[in-house]
C-alpha cells in the first residue's frame, strides 16, 4: 500500500483534511499572506504542482474567513448550520476521483479537479469537518481560547474537547493563571 493509499483509510481522509483546512487557516487569516507561505502548506499536505498566483491566495483567504465560522461556532448546532450552509453554497453533487494519475480514489463535492482554489478549500473542509462533527456529534474544532491567539484547531481525537491550539498556548494561560494567583495571596 503507498503512502497516498495510506491517506485515504476511512476516517483518516477527513482528518488529514480537517488538517490541512487548520494549517492553511492559520497561514490565510494572517495579515497579508505570501503566494509561497500558502504553496508551502499545501505541499505539505501532499498537493503537487502548486501554481499560485496573488489572485488565489485573495480567493483562499476569502474561503478561510467563511471557514472561519465552524471553528468560532458555539455549539454542534452552530456549527452544522455553517457547515449546511457552505455546502449549499459551494457544493456540487458528490464524485470519486483519482486526479488521473494514480493519487488514490476519494470523495470531491466541488466542481472540477481543476476549479478555482477558494472553492475547493471550502467545498474539501467542509466535507471534512461535517465528517468529524457527525462522528463526533460536537463542533470540529474551534478556536484558541489563549489571550491573543485566536487560531483555529480541529478535533482529531478522543478525549476531553481541547481549548488551546497548542500545547504551547495552554502552557502559556496556565502559568499565567498561576501568576495571577500567586500575586493576589501576595
Amino acid at each position: 500500500m503507498t503512502s497516498a493509499q495510506r491517506d485515504f483509510l476511512p476516517g483518516r481522509s477527513a482528518r488529514a483534511a480537517a488538517q490541512r483546512a487548520v494549517d492553511l487557516l492559520v497561514v490565510l487569516l494572517s495579515p497579508d499572506p505570501s503566494v509561497s507561505s500558502v504553496r508551502s502548506v499545501l505541499e505539505a499536505h501532499g498537493e503537487t504542482s502548486v501554481e499560485l498566483a496573488p489572485s488565489d491566495v485573495v480567493s483562499l483567504r476569502e474561503a478561510a474567513l467563511q471557514l472561519r465560522e465552524v471553528f468560532a461556532a458555539r455549539d454542534v448546532a452552530e456549527a452544522a448550520d455553517v457547515l449546511n450552509r457552505l455546502l449549499a453554497r459551494y457544493a456540487h453533487p458528490p464524485r470519486l476521483t483519482d486526479h488521473a494519475d494514480g493519487f488514490g480514489w476519494h470523495l470531491h463535492v466541488d466542481a472540477a479537479d481543476d476549479g478555482p482554489w477558494g472553492a475547493w478549500l471550502v467545498t474539501s473542509s467542509a466535507l471534512a469537518l461535517a465528517v468529524l462533527l457527525s462522528d463526533r456529534q460536537a463542533p470540529p474544532g474551534g478556536l484558541c481560547a489563549a489571550s491573543g491567539c485566536g487560531k483555529p484547531f480541529a478535533y482529531l481525537g478522543g478525549g476531553s474537547p481541547r481549548r488551546y491550539c497548542s500545547t504551547r498556548c495552554a502552557t502559556r494561560e496556565r502559568v499565567a493563571a498561576h501568576r495571577r494567583d500567586r500575586s493576589r495571596m501576595s
